[in-house]
């Protein structure tokens, strides 16, 4: 009787071209999913639909082999506590596999405290190790008008959080766009569609580091 049955089964999985114990071999991966956690610059402030950094940095990414699905997570006027504050929502029910973390822009334009700065910061990665997630910090820069003491304090936190909490660090997110009129919208701060691309283009070798410690 089993043996009947045990040539029935082939018998139809040959029929069907399905080899038994094989049944999931054509199901696609799920992609891997990229937290993209920031404020303006990562929202896509005054940007078209699809031209903001996540969906180039998916677009990128995909071109370059990598099933990936990268979220938007930026908020315009976002500071590092209201990034902390909101990080259990963002997270949801199921955590993404990385996470992009692109704060502190806003702190260093309103002039609060460096020392405030990253202790939200630091908060707020530690709670996104916690949870299994991959981090990749991108770093900011103070205005200059605000003296070479803050400067210095609030530049050098980004290197220093990446230490302690062993994440992958990117100096500053705007870099090669910053000062480039060509690449920044008339109020000489947000990165059009263009200086959005040169971001992504420069970040791209660190974000697939990101991706490769954040796969299985």
């Amino acid at each position: 009787m089993l043996a009947g049955l045990l040539g029935l089964a082939l018998a139809l999985g040959l029929a069907y071209g399905a080899p038994i114990g094989d049944v999931n071999a054509s199901q696609p991966a799920a992609p891997l999913r990229i937290l993209a956690l920031g404020d303006s610059l990562t929202a896509g402030y005054n940007l078209p639909q699809g031209a903001g950094f996540p969906a180039q940095l998916e677009a990128a990414l995909t071109a370059r082999g990598h099933a990936v699905e990268v979220i938007n997570g930026g908020v315009s006027g976002d500071t590092s506590a209201g990034g902390l504050s909101r990080l259990a929502w963002q997270l949801g029910d199921t955590p993404p596999d990385a996470a992009i973390v692109e704060l502190g822009a806003n702190d260093g334009l309103r002039g609060l405290d460096p020392g405030r700065t990253e202790a939200n910061l630091s908060q707020l990665i530690a709670r996104l190790k916690g949870t299994g997630v991959a981090v990749l910090l991108a770093g900011m820069m103070a205005p200059p008008n605000l003296g070479p003491e803050y400067g210095e304090a609030f530049n050098g936190l980004y290197p220093r959080l990446a230490d302690q909490h062993e994440v992958l660090l990117y100096p500053f997110f705007l870099e090669g766009v910053a000062a480039q009129p060509e690449l920044l919208q008339p109020d000489g701060l947000h990165p059009t569609e263009e200086g959005v691309a040169e971001i992504v283009r420069r970040m791209l070798p660190k974000v697939e580091e990101l991706i490769a410690r954040a796969t299985p």
